[in-house]
């Protein structure tokens, strides 16, 4: 009897502990349950009480067009003190996840200032803050207008007549309730510019004008701000040809070969990262301007600032929301220290240009008899051909890619041109030297269209006008 005492009042003591644990377990569980329902009950009051303030207040505190300016901007409170730890890691949970909690103190520590507001300013500025930069400083003297709206990220029909950077900053503050913002309706000039990068980690470059762009990327240089630069999404498409690089790497576009020069000027030729489009835009002109505004004068002089454009291009909105993206996430991999590596397109392609280029000056130097040292076509034009005007494809239907494919003069009676540059594979390029340039055995030379045929005449007719596109385009 007292073994059998003894095994129940064991086995009742295992009972009571095991449900007095089950009890504290349900009590805790609860309790944690309650805490978070009433952190989401007193967001949710914050929220409605914020919503509330804001109908009764001015749409922003920025000035509206017919009202009188002020010498300082003003940016109107977040109206809530403090904002939970818990809740912030619960809004950025998937950056957590992909970046760590080290690499989002970064990003969250970080500082970053966006100089021009609009198409592609805005979207950068959007998806900073949405991946957890707390800091950031708007730069645009720019006011929102009907034509900004297929474009802009944050801009309706109620912000028309007022600051770009106003708009951004209400949208940023209804995105995240602990950032804080900067906003300066301001032209960046060098004279003053560095009281507006104080205290940046990040600069990012969305200016249109050429000077003030290249005046901006100069003083980050030279004071060691990291700095990214949006070139031109004006007048182009196809998203699939957007890329990331170094200044010294990018091709086809107009405004980045004269940032490029400008800054070869200035002596420096590579370190800053661009984004811009590998595409060569097709029919597209400038914006029309009436005809009594070129009676006035030359229309360079029509602009209200020195140096800004009058006539624009014309843009989608998607391109320049893609450029403000591209910007976003390599500034938020650079801050988080897990930088994106040299983009893989780049760092193929240029190899493969150099060697066709190199394979061209061999067979040219064949041409005359001697060694050349320079061609008239480089790189950029190698890319040209090649990707756009053949697609990477032979120029012998059925223009199939060719395995080793080689770059040649077409017409030996006209100079090596862009226009007057085709695609072969390396068994059609020994063809074409052997009957067109009279290499080897042939006993005299053929006309390339005599060899190849009307069809493959009527493409190289095709490419050589893209050709006279392209160089319009540039200003060639």
């Amino acid at each position: 009897m007292n073994v059998l005492s003894v095994q129940s009042h064991r086995t009742q003591l295992v009972i009571t502990a095991l449900s007095a644990c089950l009890i504290t377990s349900t009590l805790f569980a609860a309790y944690n349950v309650y805490t978070r329902r009433q952190r989401r009950r007193n967001l949710n009051n914050d929220t409605l009480r914020s919503i509330t303030v804001h109908k009764q207040a001015p749409q922003s505190g920025f000035l509206m067009a017919d009202e009188a300016p002020v010498k300082e901007t003003y940016i109107r409170a977040n109206g809530i003190s403090g904002y939970d730890e818990d809740l912030i890691k619960e809004q950025l949970a998937r950056n957590y996840a992909f970046f760590g909690d080290e690499s989002m103190a970064r990003v969250r520590a970080g500082s970053v200032v966006v100089v021009g507001c609009g198409g592609v300013g805005s979207w950068a500025a959007v998806m900073l803050v949405r991946s957890g930069v707390s800091k950031i400083r708007l730069i645009d003297f720019d006011y929102v207008t009907l034509s900004s709206l297929n474009r802009h990220a944050t801009a309706t029909l109620s912000d028309v007549g007022t600051p770009k950077v106003g708009c951004i900053e209400r949208t940023l503050k209804q995105i995240s309730r602990w950032v804080e913002v900067d906003s300066r309706v301001e032209i960046w000039r060098k004279e003053d510019g560095g009281n507006l990068l104080e205290g940046a980690d990040w600069v990012i470059d969305a200016i249109d004008n050429i000077t003030t762009k290249v005046d901006l990327l100069q003083y980050c240089h030279e004071h060691n701000i990291k700095v990214f630069s949006s070139m031109g999404a004006s007048a182009k498409s196809d998203p699939t040809r957007i890329q990331i690089s170094d200044i010294s790497y990018t091709i086809y576009d107009p405004l980045a070969r004269s940032v490029r020069r400008r800054l070869r000027l200035e002596g420096i030729s590579s370190g800053i990262p661009v984004v811009y489009s590998t595409e060569v835009p097709g029919d597209v002109k400038l914006l029309p301007l009436p005809e009594e505004e070129f009676q006035r004068g030359d229309v360079k002089e029509l602009g209200v600032f020195d140096d800004f454009r009058v006539r624009v291009l014309p843009v989608i909105g998607p391109l320049p929301c893609l450029f403000g993206l591209y910007i976003a996430t390599y500034v938020i991999c650079e801050m988080a220290q897990k930088p994106i590596s040299n983009p893989l397109p780049i760092k193929n392609r240029r190899k493969l240009y150099e060697r066709l280029l190199r394979d061209l000056l061999h067979r040219e130097s064949k041409l005359v008899g001697e060694q050349i040292n320079k061609l008239p076509i480089d790189e950029d034009d190698v890319a040209l051909i090649f990707e756009d005007l053949h697609l990477g494809r032979s120029i012998v239907p059925p223009h199939n890619v060719p395995a080793r494919p080689q770059l040649l003069r077409w017409d030996l009676t006209k100079p090596l041109t862009p226009e007057n540059c085709v695609v072969f594979e390396f068994g059609e390029a020994e063809k074409h030297a052997k009957e067109c340039f009279g290499i080897g055995d042939a006993k005299e030379r053929r006309r390339p269209v005599d060899v190849w045929g009307d069809e493959v005449q009527s493409v190289v007719e095709k490419n050589a006008a893209e050709v006279a596109k392209y160089r319009a385009w540039v200003g060639l």
